[in-house]
């Protein structure tokens, strides 16, 4: 492994605050942005938007079910044809900023329940898939390694990047462990930093029942919301640099 995009998901402060997000740019290569649906405003979007074109970050749309009472993480009962018409109606809102500020998004990775959804659900991943397609064939579908979702829209022609994430557990099945369950967060940041190691060098992620589970690393996620993000990005980020791994967005 010669070099990796680190993500951030980013605009999802309750108080409307981006300077935490901000803060955090120094350290990915994408930034991944809430349009609405379970947390951010527009301010909030053309605020992100225009740090991370003067910074020259990976900008993408990050869409969820509309439920802003559940910050998107509750599961709920959708139909294809409901998922297709929130996904393409974030990534309108988003583009539509974007192309206010001279620039243009680059991925869409779904948020919370949907993206786990998806990650499982064969009709739900051709339904974010077929949404993402139709807002632009060249943009990219970011969604957990092994995934449905990245399956689906692999063999529509999607370009994809296979996600891992640094600061949560996974189960033997690759799929990460419930935020309801005991240890689903990884709050050690040495521990982020070893998982994120082994997922690059050896292509496996240890699971919570010990059992090493095989993983394509393309991109690896650092939650923006979570109370140590700062600490763990920057620490991830210089542990990645030190094993001379280049961080840049996946082209």
């Amino acid at each position: 492994m010669t070099e990796i995009d680190l993500n951030c998901d980013m605009g999802e402060a309750a108080d409307g605050s981006v300077e935490s997000d901000v803060a955090l740019m120094d350290f990915v290569s994408s930034v991944n942005i809430a349009c609405g649906y379970h947390a951010g405003t527009e301010a909030m979007m053309r605020a992100l938007v225009g740090e991370a074109k003067k910074r020259k970050k990976a900008i993408g749309a990050h869409p969820s079910l509309r439920d802003r009472e559940g910050f998107g993480r509750r599961v709920l009962e959708v139909t294809p044809a409901e998922v297709f018409a929130a996904v393409t109606e974030q990534i309108k809102i988003l583009r539509r900023i974007a192309e206010a500020q001279g620039t243009e998004l680059h991925h869409v990775k779904p948020h919370g329940a949907l993206y786990n959804m998806a990650a499982r659900d064969r009709a739900l991943a051709d339904a974010i898939a077929d949404g993402v397609f139709q807002q632009g064939p060249g943009l990219l579908l970011v969604g957990l390694s092994g995934s449905e979702l990245i399956g689906r829209a692999a063999a529509k022609g999607l370009r994809t990047a296979a996600e891992v994430f640094c600061d949560r557990r996974y189960e033997a099945d690759g799929s990460l462990v419930d935020r309801s369950k005991p240890r689903a967060l990884i709050e050690d940041r040495a521990e982020a930093v070893g998982q994120v190691l082994e997922m690059l060098h050896f292509q496996r992620v240890t699971s919570v029942d010990g059992i090493e589970v095989p993983v394509e690393a393309q991109t690896v996620c650092i939650h923006g919301d979570g109370p140590n993000a700062l600490e763990f990005a920057s620490s991830v980020h210089h542990a990645l640099l030190k094993e001379r791994i280049k961080i840049r967005a996946v082209t």
